[in-house]
């Protein structure tokens, strides 16, 4: 096999194999029999079939020559990078935010295969006003315990626990990381160039969101890896004839779809391929209806699975997730519409007349310049707007305590209201550097000239894709504004983007340099330096960051609390934020059914409880962060003393440095009366 041909099949086989892991483990889940024999046996031929329908074809002209120096160097950063995260992966499983509750998500289904979580009343004597049973990112919904993400992280996590249990799930983070950066180097091969491949893996693997994602489990990584290795198999598509172009077209869309199955939010980053596989059918191609039909299944896929299985979580994104919808709506409709005139004969012809007139006018020109002009736009921002929010939910309330906190740390100016989104841009800037962001501000010029001449149709779709999804995370990131958290808005696909076009206006300027005359030496030693030049200001941001390890020893933690809880106990937790934090480690982890007390609930209440608990035949256990908060109800043993090191938390500057985490639980367990 030639090195163009490698580089072509290597950097596509992740997202085939995850979008046919999706594929067979969905059904097993909303069967219920999500368990690994059926899954695997499923899995094989699925995988089989994806790869050697996704994989076969001719090479790309511009793969023929490929020397192997690109492809050795793309392996060599992959694997480099894999290795990094591996050593500083963290272990995020005591829940505190989204990384944990995914982890605790993925342990249930790794250990039951099936949902929703039971409550499991009658271990505490039946039900009780005293008793609840949800936690952050686990609701209590008609009599059970509802996870609140879309399921494809999870599914893809509980394959590495049925492999290597809990450090399995955990090192599946810095894997999917490396299919990121492998993805992202094969689009930017077909892209910018085989050559350019290694500079767009370096950039990405190098910047502080990318090493932060992938060392922690967030859905952003599998989502990202889907949707590079969808363009990219989009792209390859274009290039086949017959039914192997088909059926590529529908892997890329399956693949493309699928990302909503991870994040509901990618409903939004999709729309763009419907429209272009409508372009498609209404050139009477076949590859539209087979791009079209991929992208509906697999959107169709996340959406049936968040309506029927994660329902709270839809309702509580509701302000945000309706107008999506209807957008969405409204998006199919209007193509439809598109795809009516186009292929009308009065009307067809006169749209194509019109759009040629366009490609020849000033309109090209006026588009590179808007281009310009929006960047712009979203630098002077601050000087124009302070985004607060209101709260409106419990939720809104915690985050404006929290930012306030944040806000007095950092000597800001106190108001937890403010949501810092007019310094998106200003963020970009911190994790991929001026230089960088400059030269995407270029590419992205004069890929809108082009495409208003009708060049570079290859460019379409990503470009569609990165214009439209990073307009609309610049405008509103919708996430808490402290980093390095609030980065993994950035890093679903506004940091992939620019940086594809930062390398594609690198290509161009050396193309350009080279026809002014310049010798091959010195352009080539230019374009290193260019690179170098971009990787300071990354490398500057992410370098105290790329040997700082985070959230260390939480699964010894977890594995030694479990081992002093006794079988058959129920486990009341009788403080808030204990309750947040182990509700479901203890029903997931450690196999026992856990409550929490209403905040009303007074000893007597808690000493009640464990009565019912003694006549239901179990053993009462109940814990708490301190010992005098157990004390009244038996004699307290600590059962968890973790002390680790979190992420800091900035909202103004860069993220840098880390706070100090201590994490203490006390048990105490009534005798029996």
């Amino acid at each position: 096999m030639d090195a163009g041909r490698l580089l072509v099949r290597v950097t596509v086989a992740p997202a085939l194999l995850i979008a046919a892991w999706l594929a067979v483990s969905l059904p097993l889940l909303m069967a219920g029999a999500f368990r690994p024999v059926p899954a695997v046996a499923l899995f094989v031929p699925a995988a089989v079939v994806a790869l050697r329908l996704g994989l076969r074809g001719r090479t790309d002209e511009a793969f023929r020559d490929v020397p192997w120096w690109p492809v050795a160097a793309v392996l060599a950063i992959t694997a480099a990078f894999l290795v990094l995260q591996v050593v500083m992966c963290s272990e995020q499983i005591i829940v505190r935010r989204d990384p944990a509750s995914y982890v605790q998500y993925a342990a249930w289904l790794k250990n039951d295969g099936s949902l929703p979580i039971p409550l499991m009343e009658q271990a505490f004597g039946g039900p009780d006003r005293a008793l609840r049973f949800e936690s952050p990112a686990f609701y209590q919904h008609d009599g059970a315990i509802v996870p609140q993400f879309m399921a494809g992280l999870p599914l893809v996590l509980a394959l590495g626990g049925w492999i290597g249990g809990t450090h399995g799930m955990l090192l599946m983070a810095p894997l999917l990381g490396a299919c990121c950066v492998l993805a992202f180097a094969g689009l930017v091969a077909r892209l910018a160039g085989p050559r350019w491949a290694p500079a767009g893996a370096l950039l990405l693997a190098l910047t502080l969101p990318m090493l932060y994602v992938s060392r922690s489990t967030f859905s952003e990584l599998p989502a990202i890896v889907l949707l590079l290795g969808g363009l990219s198999l989009m792209h390859d598509a274009r290039r086949e004839d017959g039914r192997l172009a088909d059926l590529k077209a529908f892997l890329a869309g399956l693949a493309l779809g699928l990302i909503v199955l991870v994040r509901i939010d990618g409903l939004r980053d999709v729309l763009p391929v419907f429209v272009f596989a409508g372009f498609y059918v209404a050139r009477r191609r076949g590859i539209g209806y087979w791009t079209g039909g991929g992208l509906l299944l697999g959107v169709g896929a996340g959406l049936v699975q968040g309506f029927t299985m994660s329902r709270p979580y839809l309702t509580y994104l509701g302000p945000s997730l309706n107008p999506l919808l209807a957008i969405a709506a409204a998006v199919v409709a209007a193509t439809g519409i598109m795809v009516a005139l186009l292929r009308w004969d009065r009307t067809g012809p006169r749209l194509r007349l019109a759009g040629a007139a366009i490609a020849r006018g000033r309109a090209p020109g006026a588009a590179a310049v808007l281009t310009v002009l929006v960047m712009l736009g979203f630098a002077l921002r601050p000087l124009a707007q302070t985004v607060r929010r209101a709260p409106a939910t419990r939720d809104d309330e915690l985050n404006v305590q929290f930012i306030e906190t944040v806000q007095k740390i950092q000597y800001l100016p106190v108001d937890g209201t403010r949501q810092y989104s007019e310094q998106s841009l200003y963020w970009v800037s911190w994790y991929i550097g001026i230089p960088a962001l400059l030269f995407a501000t270029l590419g992205a010029a004069l890929l809108a000239r082009r495409l208003m001449r009708g060049h570079a149709p290859e460019w379409l779709l990503p470009y569609a894709m990165i214009v439209w999804t990073t307009t609309q995370v610049l405008i509103r990131p919708g996430i808490t504004p402290d980093h390095p958290w609030a980065s993994r808005r950035l890093i679903g696909l506004v940091i992939p983007g620019l940086l594809l076009f930062t390398v594609f206006a690198s290509a161009w300027t050396v193309k350009r340099v080279r026809r002014l005359g310049y010798g091959r030496r010195l352009v080539r030693t230019g374009a290193v330096a260019g690179v170098v030049g971009m990787l300071v200001p990354i490398a500057v941001t992410s370098g105290g960051f790329l040997a700082t390890r985070t959230e260390q020893h939480e699964v010894a933690a977890v594995d030694g609390m479990c081992a002093a809880l006794r079988p058959r106990g129920s486990v009341v937790v009788v403080e808030r934020s204990t309750a947040d934090r182990f509700l479901q480690v203890v029903r997931g982890m450690c196999g026992l059914p856990a409550a929490r007390t209403t905040g009303g609930a007074a000893p007597a209440d808690v000493k009640r409880v464990a009565a019912a608990v003694t006549a239901a035949g179990r053993r009462p256990v109940i814990m708490a962060a301190k010992r005098e908060q157990v004390a009244p109800y038996g004699t307290p043993r600590r059962v968890m003393y973790l002390t680790t090191r979190q992420d800091g938390r900035t909202l103004a500057d860069p993220p840098g440095g880390t706070w100090g985490l201590i994490v203490e639980v006390w048990i105490a367990e009534p005798e029996r009366g």
